[in-house]
């Protein structure tokens, strides 16, 4: 199996660094990164930088994207297009969107005094961040999101 590409974004791709932490991309994105600081970062982990900052990129190293679109979805197309980026439904949600580590599974009983009453009693499962320990559960945000990915990085 082919590695999944690794990201890092600028401070004007904040977007498209939570939707692609959504499709289970790991990107690393902090609005707070200077352009050195973040260039450093993407060449020491090997990731692809992305922007839309003509100096940065021409900075940057050999791993950089520049990207042309305005919008999320021209975006996305832009790096499914130029990376042949192949995004996996199962991989959908396992990752954080807030600081990108990866979400494991916990059980109703360990996050009940954690969510709220009527999502403790109802929720079908429950996952935690390993780095910030954000909660999640699927709810209508799930619903609304999934063929939202599903367009953005399948094409359907």
């Amino acid at each position: 199996m082919v590695q999944a590409p690794t990201f890092a974004c600028d401070v004007m791709l904040g977007k498209l660094a939570r939707w692609l932490r959504l499709a289970g991309f790991d990107t690393a994105y902090d609005p707070r990164w200077g352009d050195r600081q973040l260039a450093a970062l993407a060449r020491a982990e090997g990731r692809w930088l992305l922007t839309r900052d003509r100096r940065l990129a021409a900075a940057a190293g050999p791993r950089v994207l520049l990207l042309a679109g305005e919008t999320l979805p021209e975006q996305v197309r832009e790096l499914r297009t130029r990376l042949e980026l192949a995004a996996r439904p199962e991989l959908f949600f396992t990752r954080c969107s807030r600081c990108n580590a990866p979400l494991v599974e916990v059980s109703r009983g360990a996050v009940a005094h954690l969510v709220p009453p009527y999502v403790a009693a109802h929720a079908p499962r429950f996952v935690r961040c390993l780095g910030c320990g954000q909660m999640y559960w699927p709810g209508s945000h799930v619903t609304r999101m999934t063929p939202m990915l599903a367009e953005l990085f399948l094409g359907r």
